[in-house]
């Protein structure tokens, strides 16, 4: 009789084989039956606590991080949503719900007997075949008028925003976005244009500043006095604190005569007064430090017309570096005017119950602000959300001018070609490829039906239109506005080809990598916390938790 040999410490558990990777497509599946119903214009919104703290979204990235998923494999489901979301800003709805899709289409053929192996090899061809005619149907605007090309960030935008919260002042909001992303110029960085909430007012009253805008620093006595306004200010940048610090409390000062004493006091007023005065002699008319400015300082700006602002977060103290072409300095000794920044116009002005400082009209401006304003905190962070998704696209479709059509169209039109292809291979890739194809058709199955109308009714219209319509009916897609179908390219429901080319990798990477898993090995032991042992103290009393040598309570004896 052979012994057992034993590979792993004992109560490790492992689950393997077919079973493991059908039970991992399972626990995807209750993930995408999750977000499923936030897809589209009409799509439903998640309300989610955490810890006290209520989100309401209907973002799939902000969903799928939310929801703080715990098992192994729907965790791939998160990333991609989460990496969508870096990328290109939208679409991490679809690519979640894309690749659910193709890993039910796969545990069909994993029941039937077919291995994985074979499946995840159709994935990947049909994928780059899907890519490819992605890439061929694609309409590139790059030759069109500035104007042109205006309203093409203007659809894009819209169509994002379509399916947000923020959906009935999609226009408005769109605007602005172009706008702001057309303020950055060549460099086209997101931390670039701030996002500001203020509670109170309307979504309407959001503005857009063309420059900096940034909440009122902590201040000190002093700086009511100063000015709040100037037309073509100086502006100088310190990562420098100027505030008379405290002795430091081992700090010893040996002194053999009392009058020595005041001689230390004066030269640490003196060292401050030298770099005030450097200061004030640069010719700077605003001053704004990374590090505290004192009580002292403010007076002494005070003063002299001055406005500083110490405490000033570095994301907004390089926006303004940027905006007015300044440089931040660590030193106030050799400061020349090169420098200096300078804007049009600075102001402090109040916004809703907030002061805010705002720097306007710069001249070589690479920077943009977005104030936004409403009613609940919930209601303006999923605004800002829906706003960073709309700059993510301009932004993308700037560099990249291709678009597709949206509303489901580019799926419907991507299912057929690879239908048609199938028919023309023989074997198992046959059916595999098929089934991919029909997994595609989840986008607008899924639009429809959260959209109210009969979703079977939608897509057949769509799979006739496509299959007999030719070139002119690739952009057929779901109307979710009246439950019927359209044109969505002459409907202007654009998105860009890197969304959907994003989408469509990620979430066939995602279920090829989920269905290459046939073993999952868990040491439960290791994921408790560890358990302490008794107090380190040598006494007769009750020994705290850790480890120790006490003997604690039974040691005791008493001598009566």
């Amino acid at each position: 009789m052979r012994p057992n040999i034993i590979l792993l410490k004992d109560g490790t558990d492992t689950s393997q084989g077919k079973a493991q990777i059908i039970s991992n497509i399972n626990a995807c599946q209750a993930v995408v039956d999750i977000v499923k119903t936030t897809l589209g214009p009409r799509g439903m919104d998640k309300l989610i606590e955490n810890n006290g703290e209520t989100t309401i979204t209907n973002d799939g990235a902000t969903v799928m991080k939310k929801l703080a998923i715990v098992h192994p494999a729907a965790k791939i489901l998160v990333d991609i949503a989460k990496a969508q979301d870096n990328e290109v800003g939208d679409g991490t709805t679809s690519v979640v719900v894309l690749a659910g899709e193709l890993l039910k289409e796969a545990k069909s053929f994993l029941e039937d007997g077919l291995v994985a192996p074979q499946i995840i090899k159709g994935y990947r061809t049909a994928c780059d075949l899907a890519v490819q005619k992605l890439k061929d149907v694609a309409v590139d605007l790059q030759g069109k008028s500035p104007e042109e090309k205006r309203s093409l960030l203007l659809k894009c935008a819209e169509t994002t925003l379509n399916s947000k919260l923020v959906a009935d002042y999609k226009t408005f909001f769109a605007t602005m976005i172009v706008d702001a992303v057309t303020m950055l110029g060549e460099d086209l960085t997101v931390s670039s244009i701030g996002i500001k909430k203020v509670s109170g007012g309307s979504l309407t009253d959001t503005m857009l500043v063309d420059g900096v805008a940034f909440k009122k620093t902590f201040s000190y006595a002093g700086f009511e006095q100063q000015p709040k306004s100037f037309k073509d200010p100086k502006i100088l940048l310190l990562n420098l604190e100027l505030e008379l610090k405290a002795e430091k409390d081992n700090a010893e000062v040996r002194i053999s005569d009392p009058d020595q004493y005041q001689s230390i006091v004066d030269a640490e007023w003196r060292i401050i007064y030298d770099k005030l005065d450097l200061i004030a002699g640069t010719g700077a008319n605003v001053v704004l430090s990374r590090l505290a400015i004192g009580d002292l300082a403010t007076q002494y700006f005070a003063d002299r017309g001055i406005f500083c602002a110490g405490r000033v977060d570095a994301e907004d103290l390089d926006r303004t570096r940027k905006a007015t072409g300044g440089e931040v300095q660590t030193t106030v000794t050799g400061v020349t005017p090169k420098v200096l920044g300078t804007c049009g116009e600075f102001v402090e002005k109040q916004v809703g119950a907030e002061r805010y400082n705002l720097f306007t009209k710069c001249p070589h401006t690479k920077t943009a602000s977005i104030i936004i304003r409403g009613g609940a905190p919930q209601f303006m962070d999923e605004a800002e959300r829906s706003l960073n998704d709309a700059l993510m696209i301009v932004r993308r479709a700037v560099k990249n001018t291709k678009v597709v059509g949206g509303g489901g169209s580019i799926e419907m039109e991507l299912s057929r070609y690879l239908r048609e292809y199938a028919r023309t291979i023989a074997g198992k890739q046959q059916l595999v490829i098929n089934y991919f194809a029909r997994a595609l058709e989840v986008i607008p199955m899924a639009l429809a039906q959260n959209s109210g109308a009969d979703g079977t009714h939608i897509l057949n219209q769509l799979r006739q239109k496509h299959a007999i319509a030719g070139p002119e009916g690739r952009w057929f897609g779901v109307d979710c506005v009246n439950c019927t179908t359209c044109d969505c390219f002459a409907n202007y429901i654009w998105e860009p080809f890197v969304v959907k080319e994003s989408a469509l990798t990620a979430a066939t990477e995602a279920a090829c990598l989920i269905l290459s898993v046939d073993e999952t090995v868990k040491n439960p032991k290791s994921e408790q916390p560890q358990g302490g042992g008794k107090g380190k103290g040598k006494g007769m009393g009750k020994g705290m938790p850790g480890k120790g040598r006490g003997r604690g309570m039974r040691a005791f004896r008493g001598r009566g």
